[in-house]
């Protein structure tokens, strides 16, 4: 199927690009400490669990709303896909947007240079997917915006629950896009000028915006919900890495040193040299 494929293609592109093992490896471009960090991700976890808890205190629509439900308030640039729904595409959307959120941080440590500070990306990775977290459970529990299958006549028993008015803005968009631009900006600051580096970032593109089409087709956002989703995500994928990096250390690396000083004796020790 088209969505297997595609996720297939981001995968090989990914794992096609890490370079050869190196016999050393190069120094982590990323400072993080657990005395800062630690808190900041709770900090996030508290938020998006808060944004949670104001979710299940929304209420859902009753018949006298659906029935007042009218396409022509839609803003123009939204109408065209008030009143679709698709089982199909709803379920496209979920097996491209759930393993997208863990094939992609995994395929990093096909890469020698990544593999060896591991650690430190996942907690990265934690911190960044947290981040885009709290913004979407804050907004879809405070902001009440119908689902674009409202606007027609399916959808089942979801017409009248409360996740009926979490259209803004779209979630699985803006998670996949975190997933991926966040892969594709660690493999960057890692490799910097590697070989396949626009595949990549192409294919952390690509996913996202066909999470975004299916999500339009299924009837669960409109256009605006899931390009706000795009750049959420897509923002915090390249943001947060970009707020850990250490000036002046891109591609530094140690290598062995031994030579003879002016005085003719023998030394040894260790070079910090930085690869361009």
């Amino acid at each position: 199927m088209k969505f297997l494929s595609a996720l297939a293609l981001v995968g090989s592109l990914l794992a096609g690009a890490a370079p050869a093992a190196q016999a050393q490896h190069s120094a982590s471009p990323y400072h993080t400490r657990f005395a800062v960090d630690g808190p900041i991700i709770l900090g996030l976890g508290a938020a998006s669990a808060f944004g949670l808890y104001r979710v299940q205190q929304k209420s859902g629509l009753s018949d006298a709303q659906l029935g007042a439900l009218n396409k022509n308030d839609i803003p123009k640039i939204d109408r065209f896909s008030a009143g679709w729904y698709s089982d199909r595409a709803q379920t496209a959307s979920d097996l491209l947007c759930y393993p997208t959120l863990a094939i992609a941080p995994a395929l990093l440590a096909l890469n020698d240079n990544v593999r060896g500070h591991y650690g430190q990306v996942i907690g990265l990775y934690i911190e960044t997917m947290l981040a885009t977290d709290a913004l979407f459970t804050t907004s879809v529990g405070n902001i009440y915006r119908y689902r674009p299958y409202l606007y027609g006549t399916e959808g089942g028993g979801g017409r009248s629950g409360k996740i009926a008015t979490n259209s803004f803005f779209a979630g699985h968009t803006g998670h996949t896009a975190t997933a991926t631009f966040f892969a594709a900006k660690v493999m960057h600051d890692f490799n910097p000028g590697y070989a396949g580096e626009p595949f990549v970032w192409g294919a952390a593109a690509v996913v996202p915006a066909a999470v975004a089409y299916f999500r339009i087709e299924a009837g669960k956002h409109f256009l605006t919900d899931n390009l706000v989703g795009y750049a959420v995500g897509a923002t915090m994928g390249v943001v947060v890495p970009q707020l850990h990096k250490v000036a002046g250390r891109r591609g530094l690396s140690l290598m062995p040193l031994q030579g003879l000083n002016v005085n003719g004796y023998a030394y040894s020790g260790m070079l910090l040299s930085k690869r361009l």
